[in-house]
């Protein structure tokens, strides 16, 4: 079996949580695209985790977790999320996490040209992470950046390092004006955080294709969500990354692998972090009341998240772009306390209403059109069945089902492991 768990929205669906939850049945987690710009977070018995780049898999130890070719790795980060996991009682060792060979790493240097990009942006920002996802993507496919394989042998990069300084300053020092990237930083920063993380490193590739052969159950596991992949986005305000299903074999390493199912992951409600368009956007008292009680505050930066009400139009296309067979329908226990709870149903773009996906300027120009659904008023987070929850609760679940297009196969009705329910 191999499944698929991608965010049918935004991004921060609750991915994490479902994947800790699924792994039990699954001998193989594999992150396929992304770095640590985005991060998922996970509440079980052990404690509360944010994990920005390891697979969400690695809190269950009979599972393997595996960093694809299609991630982006900032090797101080990960060295980082390691340690604190090994503090906290998780084991991370190279029986239980693999690292792609051709995995490429996020440098200090993407890092810094990420910050300096966005400040000389200001107002017209793209709303970055600042964790140089875009640079290291970009010098991916200029053909310029180190892999995870390179490691190997540290020894030999320096004319490399040098090379690359050289080209990195043309923009660095002299474009910017800040101060020069040199090989010698390079060649320490592979010292220092790299060589840690050598035996980790394979040809996961073949791993996973053995691994599917063998007939194991593997998990392919999506940082963000269908909106913020790079061709299917509300695009410039994406991801520098394929967030699709799609790409998932691809990403992992064995392309001619064919997904069995694929599950999406949405709130029931919607919320946002960064720029861009976000036609249900909800704003003053009662953005505040579902921020807080949603906990909405970006896992990998701290910002406070845009939030709005469930957006069917975006939630359709999200269904739609993930190829989803089944979803998860996460913290419905956080609408709990509103008597009305609001839906855009569709979008209003000039004279006319849609109720498809648009791009471009109709979707900056689009108004929600909207629609209350009857609140329960009652806490639900104890319900482990459908027949449990406030008859409001199940009309609201069947009704985001159809607005969806797509089935609604799990609920979320909590953080911690055990509060969901199957329908």
């Amino acid at each position: 079996m191999l499944t698929a768990i991608a965010g049918i929205n935004w991004g921060d669906e609750g991915k994490g949580r479902m994947v800790d939850l699924l792994s039990e049945d699954y001998d193989i987690v594999v992150r396929y695209q992304g770095g640590n710009n985005a991060g998922h977070s996970v509440v079980n018995d052990k404690g509360r985790f944010i994990l920005n780049l390891l697979p969400s898999g690695i809190l269950r130890s009979t599972t393997v977790n595996i960093m694809g070719n299609g991630m982006v790795i900032d090797l101080r980060h990960l060295c980082g999320e390691i340690d604190r996991l090994r503090a906290a009682g998780i084991e991370v060792s190279p029986a239980n996490l693999k690292i792609s060979d051709r995995a490429v790493i996020c440098m200090p240097y993407h890092v810094l040209m990420d910050v300096l990009e966005e400040d000389r942006l200001a107002d017209r920002k793209f709303g970055s992470t600042r964790r140089g996802i875009a640079p290291v993507y970009a010098d991916k496919y200029y053909k310029k950046a180190f892999r995870m394989g390179d490691l190997f042998d540290i020894g030999s990069l320096s004319q490399h390092a040098a090379e690359i300084a050289e080209w990195k300053n043309l923009t660095v020092e002299r474009g910017y004006g800040a101060p020069p990237v040199t090989a010698d930083q390079i060649i320490e920063y592979f010292r220092e955080y790299g060589e840690r993380l050598i035996p980790y490193i394979c040809d996961t590739g073949k791993y996973i294709g053995d691994a599917a052969a063998e007939g194991k159950r593997i998990m392919f596991e999506a940082q963000l969500g269908a909106l913020r992949d790079i061709d299917f986005g509300i695009y410039p305000y994406t991801s520098s990354s394929n967030t699709v299903a799609a790409y998932a074999p691809v990403g992992a390493g064995v392309p001619g692998l064919k997904l069995d199912k694929v599950i999406g992951i949405m709130k029931a409600y919607s919320s946002c972090v960064g720029e861009g368009p976000f036609t249900c956007e909800m704003f003053g008292e009662e953005a505040d009341r579902l921020r807080e009680a949603g906990g909405e505050y970006g896992a990998a930066t701290g910002r406070p998240r845009r939030v709005g009400g469930f957006d069917a139009v975006a939630s359709r296309y999200g269904v739609r772009m993930q190829g989803a067979d089944e979803l998860a329908l996460t913290k419905l226990d956080v609408l709990s306390c509103f008597d009305k709870i609001p839906v855009c149903t569709a979008y209003r773009v000039g004279d006319r209403v849609t109720y498809d996906f648009p791009v471009g300027k109709e979707l900056e120009s689009a108004l929600p059109v909207i629609e209350y659904f009857d609140g329960w008023g009652c806490d639900i987070s104890g319900c482990r069945s459908f027949a449990e929850l406030p008859a409001a609760a199940q009309a609201y679940i069947i009704a985001l089902e159809k607005l969806a297009g797509c089935r609604i196969t799990y609920v979320s009705v909590g953080a911690g492991r055990d509060e969901y329910l199957v329908r």
